[in-house]
């Protein structure tokens, strides 16, 4: 949605195509969606203040915490907590108790400013603290040069001796059961198919996210 920010980045909002479009990934949920710039004019949103947060508190972004417009770098600075996540299994303001909504997401948003970049990438490569690094210190209207960090990553899984045959962790997941009143049959049995469709393919490299 060109023209649009998410502003709720989280691993529920992305969904792996299936079949021959298992290498494509999708964006959904777009109900808290906004424009950052008119289609006519191309001017950009204004920056605001003491605005509510919006988004999920685990992904958002420390700006959208603090109250502030969102931009472009704020949907970039999600997608590193969601990578970075998937990469260790957590993150550091998970689990963080409140007597209130209010007073948890302000112990997440305390928490996620003083952990700095370099702390929590540490035990990952240099990349992910240099994107994230990057994506915090964008200015409200500043376009992100995309191309730079898709640049960036694709060295990153060349460096990583990744072999790209195409195969990628979701294609190695065994579906025993699929249960889903939303479905009929043939749609359950398709699922089944595609998902345990190279179960006995032994890939020579995986891509973990």
């Amino acid at each position: 949605m060109k023209g649009f920010l998410h502003r709720d980045i989280k691993p529920d909002n992305f969904l792996v195509g299936l079949g021959s479009k298992n290498a494509l990934i999708h964006a959904i949920d777009f109900g808290l969606a906004k424009r950052y710039k008119d289609p006519k004019t191309n001017t950009h949103i204004l920056f605001t203040q003491n605005k509510n947060l919006t988004g999920t508190a685990r992904y958002a972004s420390i700006n959208a915490h603090l109250g502030y417009e969102q931009g472009r770098r704020d949907d970039l600075e999600g997608i590193a907590y969601v990578i970075i996540y998937f990469m260790l299994g957590s993150l550091p303001w998970q689990g963080l108790a409140g007597a209130n909504k209010n007073e948890k997401y302000q112990k997440i948003s305390q928490m996620k400013i003083n952990t700095s970049a370099e702390v929590l990438c540490r035990d990952l490569p240099q990349e992910f603290y240099e994107y994230l690094a990057y994506c915090k210190a964008l200015k409200f209207e500043q376009e992100p040069d995309y191309g730079k960090m898709k640049t960036m990553f694709k060295g990153l899984y060349i460096k990583s001796v990744h072999e790209n045959e195409g195969l990628y962790d979701w294609n190695n997941v065994q579906v025993t059961s699929v249960k889903n009143p939303f479905l009929t049959k043939n749609e359950i049995a398709y699922i089944h198919k595609v998902v345990n469709s190279r179960k006995s393919q032994k890939p020579k490299g995986i891509c973990n996210i």
